[in-house]
Parts: structure tokens; C-alpha cells; sequence
């Protein structure tokens, strides 16, 4: 179907791309890893039409294929569904899934809303996403916003199907759907690119894997042939071992946050406490309340009868800043393209923005560009953060890279509690293990406390000391008798699963 012969593609500071020559087979799910920066995301915009190759060429059913941008990729049946969320947040569900294709819709000057709300309803039901599709896009979830593209893609009725981490927000539920409609294009006879950091979801899903490390082909094979640990180790040149971390000393007698009886225009009557040097888990499907709960911790939604304690002491709270400054509490945003990053900005200004009133000149006051750059330079180091420099923009860093500079920023502020969403969104497995041991660490032996909120179940069981289980908005379970080494990962999914029930 689809074949790239000795792409090669540059940037300044970086080559992103060395030689690559892949084939990708008709009715096939071919998985495209590698760590961050390895090349990955850049050689599924060559295919799409994004960027061009500086050498090489692609062929597509044995013919040259060169194309300009999107929309002859989209003519030529190719489509993509980004990493990175691209929505137009005020235009409706419907409007979105079905943007380049409003002539079909026109009567004369008026676009038949009623048809077109009617087929984009088929395609959020294939991706189980059971919202109008009237409803505004800005008014979703970071989650809910990945399915409208993904369901966006398929209205293209694409024969090449290009996926950059498309489950990287969603719940294991949402993920066995997606899975189930994937399946389905493959015997379709769709050629399906799947990019991937849960190799997890390679070894159930994927029938070949082509892996990339700094920009280079390391080799293609089929799954079958290929362990979880030999595909590690082609990405990163080493193995990994999933360890027990040991117990968590929680000081039970310490309650550092404290929610009581909190409502607002999604909840109500909602409860929780976070302990001194505790990792707590916070688990539940898209629109349960997860986020939202966070959210009004910190203060960026309104909240109504209800308190919230910090050490013993009610905490008034009307935005981050008052979390951050006046209680010591960060929040690393699920969403770090729409609220976790300044993309325009520099690596050195988003590292260092949580810390600016340490870093001014006590004398004039003014921050002292040498302090702010020693102290970026140290996160870029100890995150293995991939960039050319500390003066380089966000927004021309890898997906993973970006997460990371958006969880750096908190590391800098050395906060005592932590809301942590989705810490490893995009983050390829050595970083992730990397990210896992930096929770711990603050936890166990800096005494942080931590709220995790994740969608990645091995993540949340490998973690968390406390788990609870959100539902419509309500916490409806609790497995508080985690901090213990005879645990297992499948006993903890199935006592989660029946909450949810």
C-alpha cells in the first residue's frame, strides 16, 4: 500500500530523520516506536503531507507519491489523527468532524445542520463518544476532544490511517473500543500506522513493528516474532525491570489536604483526604469527575458550600496562583498544550515561570536571566529533556519532550502537594519509568504528597497507596490496602471494575 524509501529530514540543531525505509502493507496495524525525539512524529507528517522530505521518496501502490499538504493526502485517502490536540473550540462536535466536507452539506447558502449533525453521530458512535453532536468542542474534556478526532478521521474514509498516540487520554474502556473499531478497518483492508508508548497495547493490537532511535531505522519484525523486552530494547538500547518500590511511610496521622462535603455545578457533597508522604490514585472513566475535582481544588473552577483544609487550616482558594503561592500546591495539567505550556515561549521561561519571585533581584526586583537559565538547565539534565538548547521554543519539541517540560515546571517549584493528570501522556517508556521514580521519590523520601490521576492502570497499581473510583461525578469506592507488596495487577483492575459497574 504505502512505502517510504531513504527519508531523511532535518531541523535546525537536529537531524529528525536518517535514511528510514519502511513498508506499510495493506490490512495491517504496523506500530511505529521509539523514544522521544526518535523520529517518529516527524515521519508521519512526511506521510501525511505536512512537511516534506529533504531526501528520499514515497510510493503508494508502486507509483511516486509527493505531496504538498494535507489535502492530497486526504485526497489520496490519507489521514491522521495528531498526538497534539487541533480542534476549532468554538465551532460544534459535528462542525469539527466534518470540517472539509461542509459543500457536501450546502442547499444553496444554508447548510443542511440537521443531515450533517445525522452522519457525524454515526461516527462518535463508533468511537462510543454519547455526546450531541451540537455540543461546543470547547466545553470537552481534554479525552472527549481525542475521540471527536479520531472520529474526524474516519468520516475521510481513509485506506491509510495515521494514529500518534491515540489513546493517550483515554480510559482502558475507551481504549478496548477504539481496538475493536481498529480491527475492523483492518479487515477493511486499511493500512493502520499506530504510534504507541504503551507497548502493552502493541502486543495485543499491533502485527508489525518498526522501531526508530535518534532519527534512524534500528529494524521492522512482526510482533509475533518479538517480547516486550526485546522491543524495549531495540528503542532504547537497554531493558527495563518493573520493580516493587517498596511500602510508602505514611503518616496517617497527617491529613495535608482535606476536601469536606465540596460542591459545585458538576458535584456535590464530595470528600477526600490526602496524607502526609502519600501517593493517592485517582481513577475513573472520561467526564467522572476526576479532573474536574482537581480543578476546583486549585481554584480554576468556582466551587460552592463545601471547604477545602490544608494542614489542619481552611485554605481560601480563588486560582492556581493562590495554590501555588499561598499553599504550596502545583497541578501538572492532563492538557499541556492548552494549559500546561506557553508553546511560544522558550524551554528556559516555562521551566522556571512557577519560580519567578524566587529567582527577581532583591534590589531591583527583576528576574536575572543567568539564575533563570542555571536553573532550567538543571530540569532539562535531570528529565533527559531533548533540545537544542535552554533558549529553544516549546512548540518545536517533541510531543514527549513538551510533557516533560510541562511536569518540569512543578519539579522546579518544589511544591508540597502535588495533583498530578496524566504524568506520562506521550512519554516513551524509558522517560516514563524515569517520571514513575520521580513520584515515588518525592513521596517516599521528600515527604511530598501526591494525587495521581491516571488513566494508564499499571501506572495508577504500580504507584498509588490508596486508589479511589469516580463515577458520574461521585467517588463510589475506595481500595485503601495497597500499601503492600502481595498485590496484583489484575486483582486490583477487577476490584476497580466492579465499582464502576
Amino acid at each position: 500500500m504505502l512505502e517510504v524509501k531513504s527519508i531523511s529530514k532535518s531541523f535546525p540543531g537536529v537531524k529528525a530523520l536518517d535514511g528510514v525505509s519502511v513498508s506499510f502493507s495493506p490490512g495491517t496495524i504496523h506500530a511505529l516506536l521509539g523514544e522521544n525525539g526518535a523520529g517518529k512524529s516527524t515521519l508521519m507528517k512526511i506521510i501525511c503531507g505536512i512537511y516534506g522530505p529533504d531526501e528520499g521518496e514515497m510510493l503508494m501502490e508502486g507509483r511516486r507519491l509527493t505531496l504538498r499538504n494535507t489535502f492530497e493526502a486526504l485526497a489520496h485517502r490519507i489521514s491522521i489523527v495528531h498526538q497534539e490536540i487541533q480542534v476549532v473550540p468554538r465551532a460544534s462536535i459535528a462542525e469539527n468532524i466534518m470540517l472539509d466536507k461542509l459543500d457536501r452539506y450546502r442547499r444553496g447558502l444554508v447548510i443542511d445542520w440537521k443531515r450533517l449533525n445525522r452522519d457525524a453521530s454515526e461516527f462518535l458512535s463508533m468511537v462510543d463518544l454519547s455526546l450531541p453532536p451540537e455540543t461546543p468542542v470547547v466545553e470537552l474534556s481534554a479525552a472527549q476532544k481525542q475521540l471527536a478526532q479520531i472520529a474526524r478521521a474516519l468520516s475521510d474514509g481513509a485506506m491509510v490511517l495515521l494514529l500518534d498516540e491515540p489513546t493517550s487520554s483515554l480510559t482502558l474502556h475507551e481504549a478496548d473500543r477504539l481496538f475493536e473499531l481498529l480491527r475492523k478497518l483492518k479487515g477493511q483492508g486499511v493500512t493502520i500506522v499506530f504510534v504507541s508508548h504503551k507497548l502493552e497495547e502493541v502486543m495485543v493490537l499491533c502485527d508489525v513493528v518498526t522501531v526508530l532511535r535518534d532519527g534512524k531505522l534500528i529494524g521492522t519484525q512482526q510482533r509475533s516474532e518479538l517480547t516486550r523486552e526485546q522491543i524495549i530494547t531495540m528503542m532504547i538500547g537497554r531493558s527495563t525491570i518493573e520493580r516493587w518500590r517498596g511500602l510508602l511511610p505514611v503518616d496517617t496521622e497527617k491529613p495535608v489536604l482535606e476536601v469536606r462535603n465540596l460542591t459545585s455545578g458538576l458535584f456535590k457533597g464530595m470528600n477526600l483526604t490526602l496524607h502526609q508522604g502519600e501517593i493517592l490514585g485517582l481513577y475513573g472513566l472520561v467526564g467522572s469527575g476526576r479532573t474536574e475535582l482537581a480543578k476546583t481544588i486549585i481554584g480554576e473552577y468556582r466551587s460552592e458550600p463545601g471547604s477545602v483544609f490544608v494542614h489542619g487550616k481552611r485554605a481560601r482558594i480563588d486560582s492556581m496562583a493562590d495554590s501555588l503561592h499561598r499553599y504550596s500546591i502545583g497541578y501538572v495539567s492532563e492538557n499541556r498544550k492548552e494549559e500546561g505550556l506557553i508553546l511560544s515561549a522558550s524551554v528556559t521561561t516555562n521551566l522556571t515561570i512557577t519560580v519567578w519571585n524566587r529567582l527577581r533581584s532583591a534590589l531591583l526586583r527583576i528576574l536575572r536571566p543567568a539564575r533563570e537559565v542555571e536553573q532550567a538547565e538543571k530540569t532539562i539534565n535531570g528529565l533527559d529533556i531533548k533540545t537544542p538548547s535552554s533558549s529553544q521554543t516549546v512548540n518545536n519539541l517533541s510531543g514527549g519532550n513538551q510533557q516533560k517540560v510541562s511536569i518540569g515546571k512543578w519539579l522546579v517549584a518544589d511544591c508540597d502537594i502535588l495533583i498530578v493528570d496524566e504524568p506520562t501522556v506521550g512519554v516513551d517508556v524509558g522517560a516514563k519509568e524515569y517520571i514513575h521514580d520521580l513520584i515515588w521519590k518525592m513521596a517516599s523520601e521528600e515527604g511530598k504528597s501526591i494525587i495521581l490521576i491516571s488513566s494508564d492502570m499499571p501506572e495508577l497499581v504500580q504507584l498509588s497507596r490508596r486508589i479511589l473510583v469516580f463515577k458520574n461525578y461521585a467517588i463510589v469506592g475506595e481500595l485503601d490496602d495497597l500499601n503492600e507488596r502481595e498485590r496484583s495487577l489484575d486483582d486490583t483492575s477487577m476490584r476497580i471494575g466492579r465499582f464502576l459497574a
